[in-house]
């Protein structure tokens, strides 16, 4: 892997009028590198986006310049995300989304590019999904709970930097879970009442997840916004979290509302 300057250095020689094998001898690099990088249409954009610096890895590390945007991310990211390395160096993050919510879809796209405007973001159809896909070098600095295996079979805690966000972008997270391992769903039960069988109807949330650590994540959240919710129906992977207090549902109705 070369850097920038130095495609830079060689693609002006080679612009120069020098032959490839001038080139070569001058700057040690093969003729095939350099054949490579003229037969790109864009080949210095892409590569100065991934030069760009990173908030975290810099002399002073900080946050994300859109920490709104970063706290809906993480939340997609700890419920259908995942970090994976490339061969030439740099990292995919690839969100998954399903084809039914298109507003999702650009939801997410529009994330990832305000967390990182430097790195193209793409989307690949999958068979009823689709990977919002960006690739960087990056990634693992803005999500250090990347790692080998599922994430519900590893610790998953959030750093000191990533916390200050969530408590500042509470909803921003919550609404990234919910699109991601959540849903909002339309109850009923029937009561005979005065000898007469009526159905009710009630709106909840639901968040399912097999992580413990990323479930606490969630409800902590819920805590530090005033939703109150409950543990739901469980089984041996997965525990859901169920939020059906009226006054609740109707805050998370103002506030993240149902995919679309």
């Amino acid at each position: 892997m070369y850097d920038l300057p130095t495609r830079r250095s060689a693609l002006a020689l080679a612009g120069q009028g020098h032959s490839l094998t001038a080139v070569s001898r001058r700057t040690g690099i093969s003729r095939a590198a350099i054949r490579s990088w003229q037969r790109r249409v864009d080949p210095l954009p892409r590569m100065a986006a991934q030069a760009h610096p990173c908030p975290r890895c810099g002399p002073v590390p900080g946050t994300p310049a859109d920490p709104a945007s970063y706290g809906y991310l993480l939340g997609l990211y700890l419920g259908d995300g995942c970090v994976s390395a490339h061969r030439g160096g740099g990292h995919y993050l690839r969100i998954a989304c399903a084809d039914a919510w298109p507003g999702l879809i650009e939801m997410c796209r529009t994330a990832l590019t305000a967390v990182r405007p430097e790195d193209r973001v793409w989307v690949l159809r999958k068979a009823g999904c689709v990977m919002v896909t960006s690739y960087g070098r990056h990634w693992p600095c803005l999500f250090p709970q990347h790692g080998p295996g599922r994430k519900h079979e590893r610790p998953i805690v959030l750093e000191a930097w990533q916390r200050e966000i969530v408590g500042t972008y509470p909803w921003e997270f919550i609404r990234g879970l919910i699109h991601s391992d959540g849903c909002r769903i339309t109850n009923w039960t029937e009561k005979v009442i005065g000898g007469e069988r009526k159905r009710y109807e009630y709106p909840r949330y639901f968040f399912s997840n097999a992580s413990a650590d990323i479930r606490r994540l969630f409800t902590d959240a819920l805590d530090s916004v005033g939703v109150e919710w409950k543990p739901a129906n469980q089984s041996r992977t997965v525990q859901n979290v169920s939020v059906a207090r009226r006054a609740s549902v109707a805050l998370m109705d103002a506030r993240v509302g149902p995919k679309h």
